[in-house]
This record gives C-alpha cells, structure tokens and sequence, in this order.
C-alpha cells in the first residue's frame, strides 16, 4: 500500500515538476569539455576541434545552469550556418530543440525538432524529444486553466461575500 501512495506521489510531483526524460550533466564534464576546446584550438584539427566543440554544446544545452543552456543555444546557432551534411545540420538542431526546450522556449523547440524530422522522419531521439514538448506543453496548459478557475472562484467568492455584507 505504502509503495502505491508513494508512486501516486512521485506521479503528481513530475506533473507539476514537469520531470522528463532528457538527460542532464554535470558541471564537471562541462569544465572537462571546456579544456578539450582549449587543447584542441592550440593545436588540433579543424575536425577535432569541430568534435570537441559539438560535445561542450551537447554537455551545455544539458546543464542544469540556465546560462550554460544559453551559451550552448550560442555556440550551436553560430555553427549551424557552416554545416555541410544533413547529418550534421540533424544533429546541431535537434541539440538546439533541447537547449530551448530547457530555457522554456517550447514553441521554438517543437519547430526545431519538426525540422530535424523532416531530415530523419523515423530518428527515435527527435520522436522522444517531440513527445516530451507536446507533453510539456499540454501540461502548462492544464496548470494554466487550474489557475485560472482559482483566480475566477475567489474573484466570485470576494464578490459574493461583498454582496452579503451590503445586506
């Protein structure tokens, strides 16, 4: 019994939550990702350094850290431009679909991924992502409405009770 109440809990705190299945990191690889740009820029490739920029913004559109997300949309945007293969252009937009739909920016997310789905209809990340915003977005609406009828029930109320003290 006490397994299924804490379930019915854990269910109702990821509604309002809004728990999802992206996975988050950690600072450590950030600052780990960081170096490897560095090392890269003194002397590396321009492959490697494209690769070790790709992981430092996959590891920023992943942080918990509302300026680290913003720093990784940055990155991707601008290197967005200069990619060649569709398979690259897949892979910059759906991490920009993560990186706005962690900064709250659902309606631009959704676009992404619907871009990154007309490259790759059956890409199972792009499919998850799109479900999670859709899910994300459906429940703002609800906690939207809910608060709504309690701004209008206590309207109503403050009113009635108006009303029955001018009797």
């Amino acid at each position: 019994m006490e397994a299924k109440i804490g379930k019915f809990f854990d269910s109702v705190g990821g509604f309002f939550t809004g728990g999802d299945q992206i996975p988050w990191c950690d600072p450590d690889i950030i600052r780990g990702c960081e170096r490897e740009v560095a090392e890269a820029e003194k002397g590396g490739s321009d492959e490697l350094k494209a690769e070790c920029i790709m992981r430092l913004s996959w590891a920023l559109v992943h942080s918990r850290q509302p300026e680290n997300v913003q720093r990784g949309i940055a990155m991707l945007e601008a290197s967005l431009a200069g990619s060649s293969s569709p398979l690259q252009m897949r892979e910059k937009m759906y991490l920009l679909a993560v990186g706005y739909y962690r900064s709250g920016d659902y309606s631009r997310s959704r676009q992404l991924v619907e871009r990154c789905l007309e490259i790759a209809p059956d890409w199972r990340q792009a499919l998850t992502i799109k479900k999670t915003i859709e899910d994300r977005i459906k429940k703002d609406g609800v906690i939207g409405i809910g608060i709504a009828a309690t701004a209008v029930g206590v309207l109503a109320g403050g009113i009635a009770a108006a009303l029955s003290r001018k009797k």
